[in-house]
């Protein structure tokens, strides 16, 4: 990830007042050990971001190992896991088995890294797929404000 935008996350998640939002560092054991379970291979922008923030807020809650308590204690396996079972028959079942989820919407919808390193969403409603950035460091750009 850029040095500016890792500045701008360190510089709001780091704060006193936002200790909430941010997680405990992912260790390089957690990844690879998580990497194994889920058949995949993180992308180095969300590797950078978990072993900087772990679980962390960043215009939408990003979900590690160890996350923010205003995040929720579900990992990123806990979520991939959930939605390959839950939604094994759908139309984006592959996008699920190859990718990793990070986040959902508010509407529970899953939130994926693709094994492109595209992120994407998929609407259980519709089994629509959309492309919400062509990488996880342009979703952060996209979203992330500080307050």
């Amino acid at each position: 990830m850029k040095d500016a935008l890792m500045e701008r996350l360190k510089t709001f998640l780091l704060r006193e007042d936002n200790r909430t939002l941010v997680g405990i560092p992912a260790s390089q054991e957690e990844i690879v050990k998580a990497q194994q379970q889920l058949n995949v291979n993180f992308h180095e922008d969300y590797i950078h971001f978990i072993k900087t923030f772990g679980g962390a807020y960043a215009g939408l809650a990003i979900h590690a190992f160890s996350n923010g308590s205003s995040l929720g204690n579900e990992t990123v396996v806990d979520l991939t896991l959930d939605f390959r079972e839950q939604f094994n028959e759908f139309s984006f079942a592959e996008v699920l088995r190859t990718g990793y989820v990070i986040s959902m919407d508010g509407s529970g919808d899953p939130i994926i890294i693709n094994q492109a390193g595209k992120v994407v969403i998929c609407y259980h409603d519709s089994g629509e797929i959309k492309l919400l950035a062509d990488s996880f460091e342009e979703m952060i750009e996209e979203n992330f404000y500080e307050w």
